[in-house]
């Protein structure tokens, strides 16, 4: 029993229009899913990944209209670390983000940025043999697109607190980089903690919510009851429809979920027509006309794109 690396990573927006415009438009991933906050269907849950919506690059968005931008900090992830192909991605992405008046910080293997409202990403040049996850985007040449998560880092004041969870329960192991790295049968992804600054954290625009890995359907509840032995308290499982979830924090504060490989985000829209309309799940779809009136209004995402 294995999980498949990072599944998915959610954070905040404040501003839905200009998530998508750079999501969609300057970072050439495809809006696969627009929906709603299960919790609270007042407002988007916006779903961003490669052309079919695979596990391993589905970066998603709670927007909350307007909310002040927030800060990371302890027990929070910070940065979402992307793999591309080559040096020559990494020159592509240099001259497209600084078009865009995106500022850039560059070293040998690294291009580290932050979108809008502060969330920090970096792009690496990736040695993994996993799937390339492509998004098929108007002036990204597929040699140069995202190709999926590489990892996340995250703030901890004491990590050492997370070691019998995450390495004895969860499955990660030492990498040569200094970073935890969870590897599955098919894809693997790393976790890596940094020290915080002193700035308490702050929840708001710009910040990771959680961060959920990836297991198979028919291990799910298993993953339960072994987080549940290693000392974390999980949610029971929560039928989210395209995938089913549960959460616990790991010692160290950051959320996280377990969330299933499938249903799949194929299972309410066909492949080809993926994020083009409101997506509800059964138990809200009662609610469509009371809820579509609160959202905002979005862009065509590829005809911005």
């Amino acid at each position: 029993m294995k999980l498949e690396g990072i599944h998915h990573v959610t954070a905040i927006t404040g501003d839905a229009p200009r998530n998508v415009d750079f999501y969609v438009g300057v970072l050439g991933l495809r809006l696969v899913k627009k929906s709603v906050n299960q919790d609270d269907p007042t407002v988007y849950h916006l779903f961003y990944g490669d052309e079919e919506g695979s596990p391993g690059a589905d970066l998603t968005f709670f927007e909350y209209p307007h909310a002040l931008r927030g800060r990371a900090g302890a027990g929070m992830v910070h940065r979402i670390d992307w793999r591309v192909e080559s040096q020559a991605a990494l020159d592509f992405w240099t001259a497209r983000l600084a078009d865009h008046g995106v500022e850039i910080t560059r070293s040998d293997d690294e291009l580290v940025f932050a979108d809008p409202e502060g969330l920090q990403h970096a792009l690496l040049v990736s040695t993994a043999a996993d799937s390339p996850l492509i998004a098929d985007a108007p002036g990204i040449p597929r040699e140069h697109a995202l190709q999926g998560f590489d990892g996340v880092r995250a703030y901890a004041v004491n990590p050492g607190a997370s070691d019998h969870l995450l390495r004895d329960g969860l499955g990660f192991v030492d990498s040569l980089t200094g970073a935890l790295q969870l590897r599955g049968d098919h894809r693997g992804s790393f976790y890596r903690y940094d020290p915080p600054g002193d700035a308490p954290p702050q929840p708001g625009a710009g910040t990771v919510h959680h961060v959920a890995f990836a297991a198979a359907m028919d291990d799910h509840e298993a993953w339960r009851e072994r987080a549940a032995a290693y000392g974390a308290r999980p949610t029971p499982v929560i039928d989210r429809y395209y995938f089913r979830s549960i959460y616990f924090r790991e010692p160290s504060g950051v959320l996280f979920e377990i969330a299933t490989i499938g249903p799949g985000f194929a299972t309410d829209e066909a492949p080809e027509h993926l994020g083009e309309r409101l997506s509800l799940p059964p138990f809200l779809e009662r609610r469509r006309g009371e809820i579509e009136p609160l959202l905002t209004p979005l862009p065509d995402p590829r005809a911005r794109a």
